[in-house]
């Protein structure tokens, strides 16, 4: 979250507000959560394709991009 000061909500308006809070923050879970997954896969994969030899060069490259993914969604 950022420093900067909300706009004042009049009292009328701050369920819809707060159902949009909500909203925001389960969203952000669950794109964390997918991401995480898609990382996890991609390294699999990548290191299934590094256990073959031949298909190492492209491998490596597809395992360290699933290792960023995931380090992106845990912090």
């Amino acid at each position: 979250m950022s420093n900067e000061k909300r706009a004042k909500t009049p009292w009328y308006l701050w369920p819809f507000v707060a159902l949009w809070d909500l909203l925001a923050f389960i969203l952000s879970l669950t794109g964390r959560l997918v991401g995480s997954l898609l990382g996890m896969a991609l390294m699999i994969v990548g290191l299934v394709l590094t256990v073959t030899i031949i298909a190492s060069p492209v491998g490596i490259p597809i395992l360290i991009v699933g290792l960023l993914i995931v380090l992106r969604s845990l912090f």
